[in-house]
Order: C-alpha cells, then sequence, then structure tokens
C-alpha cells in the first residue's frame, strides 16, 4: 500500500497574504498538485485568516469537484461552530480535528482523547451524518488507551503528528526512536479498524523511513517541507519527487 499525498496549501496562502495582490494563487498552485499526481488537497482556514482564507474554500472545492473528482479535499480545524458550519456548507470528503488554540502558530499536539472524549462524540456524529470522514489529531506516542478513545468517540481516521520525527533531521538514533513509536501507535490504531494519516515537518528524506514502520499508512498531509521545495524544484516535480519518496512508481 502507498500513501496518498494530501498538498497542503498553507504556506502557499501565507505568502500571498503579505500583499493584497492574487498570487501566488492558491488555487493556481493547487491545480498543479492534482496535475502532477497529488491525491488531493488539504487546508487550515484559521479563524484570524492569517493562512487560507474562508474565499478560497469555495474556490477550492469547486477545482476538485469539477476538474478532479477523484481527489479529495480535507479541511483541517478546530472544531469551533463557525468551523463546523464551514466544513458543512462545503463538504470537504475528510475533516480533520485539531485542538488547537487559535494563537498557535501551528498544530503541535494531539487531541487529549480522554478529557474531550464527550465532546469529539457528538461533533464526530454530526460530521458523519453529513456525509463527511471524520480524521483526528493524535500524538505520535499515544498511549493504548487513548487510541482506543479515539475510536470510541467515532472517529474513522487518526492523522499521527509527526512534528518530533520530523525535527530530528539532524538524529539519526532520534528518527528511529520516533519511527518505532509512530509504527506501535499506528499498528495499535489499525488493529482497532481505523485508518492512519500522518502529518507535520514530513520530508522527501524521512517519509521512506516512516512508511517503512507504517506500512498501511493511508495519507500523509505535507506543506511546509513540499512548499520549500517547491521554490528550488518548481511544484509539479515537487509533488513528484515526494510520490516517489512515499514509493510510487513513477
Amino acid at each position: 500500500m502507498t500513501a496518498h499525498l494530501s498538498v497542503n496549501l498553507n504556506a502557499i496562502a501565507m505568502l500571498r497574504n503579505r500583499r493584497e495582490l492574487p498570487w501566488p494563487s492558491v488555487v493556481g498552485f493547487g491545480r498543479i498538485a492534482l496535475e502532477a499526481g497529488a491525491a488531493g488537497l488539504t487546508v487550515h482556514p484559521r479563524p484570524d485568516e492569517r493562512h487560507v482564507r474562508f474565499t478560497d474554500v469555495p474556490e477550492l472545492r469547486a477545482l476538485i469537484s469539477e476538474d478532479f473528482p477523484g481527489c479529495e479535499f480535507n479541511i483541517e480545524g478546530y472544531p469551533s461552530e463557525d468551523f463546523l458550519e464551514l466544513v458543512e456548507t462545503h463538504k470537504p470528503d475528510q475533516v480533520t480535528l485539531v485542538p488547537d488554540d487559535p494563537a498557535q502558530a501551528t498544530s503541535d499536539h494531539g487531541w487529549d482523547f480522554i478529557a474531550n472524549c464527550e465532546h469529539l462524540t457528538v461533533i464526530s456524529a454530526r460530521l458523519k451524518k453529513a456525509g463527511m470522514r471524520v480524521s483526528l489529531f493524535a500524538d505520535g506516542d499515544s498511549s493504548v488507551e487513548q487510541i482506543d478513545t479515539a475510536k470510541a468517540v467515532g472517529a474513522d481516521r487518526i492523522e499521527l503528528y509527526t512534528g518530533p520525527y520530523g525535527g530530528c533531521y539532524d538524529d539519526p538514533a532520534g528518527a528511529a526512536r520516533w519511527a518505532d513509536m509512530l509504527g506501535e501507535t499506528a499498528a495499535h490504531a489499525i488493529s482497532l479498524g481505523l485508518e492512519v494519516n500522518a502529518g507535520h515537518d514530513l520530508t522527501v528524506a524521512n517519509l521512506p523511513l516512516l512508511c517503512r514502520h507504517i506500512p498501511a499508512l493511508a495519507e500523509v498531509s505535507i506543506g511546509h517541507g513540499l512548499t520549500a521545495d517547491a521554490l528550488e524544484y518548481g511544484m509539479a516535480e515537487t509533488v513528484r519527487r515526494y510520490r516517489r519518496a512515499l514509493g510510487e512508481n513513477i
């Protein structure tokens, strides 16, 4: 099994937002990524719209629905009422719920599923009733009890937070330890019937090791490293490089 690549467009949007100008085009770079074989697009519309804007969401929904119907749209965010209404309006294929404070620079931890069990159960049921897959952000070293609870609240998938793993870019021994932990957490989730995604600070260099430890990995969502590489290689070639790192024969 080869994990699907979902290209996170937040860094493209952040660059655009430095000026009151329409470039770089979030939709345009989304199109390039999909034409190069990405399996989908990810956005995280935060309340202050410092990255993806709410007005980007319908345009990206239309891009996928009209021109790339075999691809997926993943919207991630904290489940405020405004966020829930946004996804109910635009119906992404997958909603990834993260426990972000609005002031955070980026997602940096998974849910405490036990502490948030009741809240997440209600929200998961609401989203699934509307026909969307629910993925919940989880720490890579989550306990068995935490992952059991993620299953119990109604998640279809978990997305493993791989920030600490990506942070070991100059520490092979540390990366190996984190790959082992991520693999163990994923194996338990899969044994429960959950599918497993991963995201945060993933790169061409560290994807192969992660995939070896999680051979049933369903999807990776990658933005920062992929966008940095796109400055050097171009978006289309960068998407192909990441697909090859995931094991695709292209």
